[in-house]
């Protein structure tokens, strides 16, 4: 399994950058990493367009399916079957948004090695024949931080890009003007905000400041990798949802 990680990973992540490395007039393996991001972005943007959608229409769904599990409380079984024909006949899968999450992982993982080790001396074996080997690396990012130690700086502005991103998805109009169906427009879970909401909210502060507890214990590149990407992910947050008008459904009288 190692062995198949670091074939997979480790080496076309390590490549990668140190093959950006080699061809920027300016050398800087900060701006290899934003480039490398860059190119994870372009290739995991469909997995973060379909989590961007399905996060929309999981809030939503918020009043239907607090509805459904108030309705449905003691009998588990009816409201698992009940939830999953609610899915089914909107088309959401709860699961899609955590697709791009996983994928992240693996490739957190190898640049994290890929700064540990393959930036040290003699640690230039992984690359392919036709990657030119560096003399040396400038770790020195725009002449300020070293991407090899952690760096409060970039740790926290990671963890306000992250607040930032979360904010945007979840503020109104997606949850808030869905009007419930007239049946159950009298229900508490029509009315208020459903409790996967005010979940939804709490990880909105406190992934932001796992991302800083943890940004602050890492090597700097990691850090500005995840606030590139977090970056890069409010910025497509923004435009698909602009162009991802709610749907309104019609209050019955």
């Amino acid at each position: 399994m190692t062995a198949l990680f670091h074939t997979i990973f480790f080496q076309p992540i390590f490549n990668i950058l140190i093959w950006l490395y080699g061809i920027l007039p300016y050398k800087d393996i900060g701006i290899s990493i934003i480039l490398l991001t860059l190119i994870v972005k372009v290739i995991t943007y469909p997995l973060a367009l379909l989590q961007i959608k399905q996060q929309r229409e999981m809030q939503e769904l918020q009043p239907k399916i607090e509805e459904i599990r108030k309705r449905l409380k003691d009998d588990q079984d009816a409201q698992a079957k009940e939830l999953m024909e609610l899915y089914k006949k909107e088309k959401v899968n709860p699961a899609a948004g955590c697709w791009p999450l996983l994928v992240q992982i693996p490739i957190f993982i190898a640049l994290y090695q890929a700064l540990n080790v393959g930036l040290k001396a003699g640690g230039y074996g992984d690359l392919y024949a036709f990657v030119p080997t560096p003399t040396s690396i400038q770790t020195i990012f725009i002449g300020l931080f070293d991407l090899t130690k952690p760096n409060y700086v970039l740790a926290v502005l990671a963890g306000l890009v992250q607040f930032f991103q979360t904010k945007h998805i979840l503020k109104p109009p997606a949850a808030t003007i869905t009007q419930p169906p007239a049946d159950v427009s009298n229900a508490s879970g029509a009315k208020d905000e459903s409790m996967a909401a005010m979940m939804n909210k709490q990880m909105m502060y406190v992934m932001p400041l796992m991302t800083v507890f943890i940004g602050i214990s890492l090597p700097g590149g990691l850090t500005l990798y995840w606030l590139v990407m977090s970056a890069l992910t409010l910025a497509q947050q923004v435009y698909v949802v602009r162009r991802m008008p709610p749907k309104i459904e019609p209050q019955l009288k």
